[in-house]
């Protein structure tokens, strides 16, 4: 059994080990984590930069790695707690954004500022217990090569954004967003698409959409 399924299946052994590394009802690792143990547990490529003010709350039990030349801006928030955190080559993390893993993004994407992507879920149904109480629920969020993700916009669990996809400033993305397309609105949906017999970015409305989500088998609404 290896070390980690041990400390897991154990909750004794479990709590001691958490509590080790970060104060009990904190979600910020301890300072010899931070400072001592996670530079090496974590990749951090080539000309990439986290700026002085910004908490990166990431367990070395769990992956975090940026690639070449990706910014993390400062008041941003990254969290590895319940699921791995990659963040690909020349990537841009606005102002203020918070990413709770389980999260991959991919090379060349942009956020602005204050996005939210969470690939975790708090639990609620059982009304006696308080939700923070309750067992959390991950589902990985994907955000494929080359997309834009504008100011203010929520990304929850589960969700694949398509490659060179853009997503509006102020939306809420609860589907899978395909690829070559800009989605907008609370829950998100698409706007346009492009298509590449006219090189053109066109509207999609009626029997455009209908043949849209054929072509690109999405659930998208």
């Amino acid at each position: 059994m290896k070390l980690e399924e041990k400390i897991q299946s154990n909750p004794r052994l479990k709590n001691f080990t958490l509590n080790l590394l970060m104060p009990v009802g904190s979600a910020r690792p301890r300072w010899w984590v931070r400072n001592i143990l996670n530079p090496f547990m974590h990749k951090k490529g080539k000309g990439a930069k986290i700026r002085r003010y910004t908490r990166i709350d990431v367990m070395p039990f769990r992956k975090f790695s940026i690639g070449y030349k990706t910014i993390i801006e400062s008041f941003s928030c990254i969290n590895n707690g319940m699921g791995d955190v990659t963040i690909g080559n020349n990537c841009m993390i606005g102002i203020g954004s918070v990413l709770t893993g389980p999260v991959t993004i991919g090379n060349n994407v942009i956020t602005a500022q204050h996005v939210g992507i969470s690939g975790l879920n708090h639990g609620y149904v059982d009304v006696h217990t308080p939700i923070r109480d309750q067992k959390c629920n991950v589902a990985e969020v994907v955000i494929e090569d080359d997309c834009w993700i504008g100011t203010n916009v929520v990304i929850t669990s589960g969700v694949t954004i398509g490659k060179h996809a853009v997503v509006a400033g102020g939306s809420v993305v609860t589907k899978d967003v395909p690829p070559f397309t800009i989605v907008a609105g609370n829950p998100a949906k698409i706007i346009k698409q492009y298509n590449p017999e006219t090189d053109s970015w066109e509207k999609i409305t009626g029997a455009k959409k209908e043949y849209f989500n054929i072509v690109y088998k999405s659930d998208v609404i």
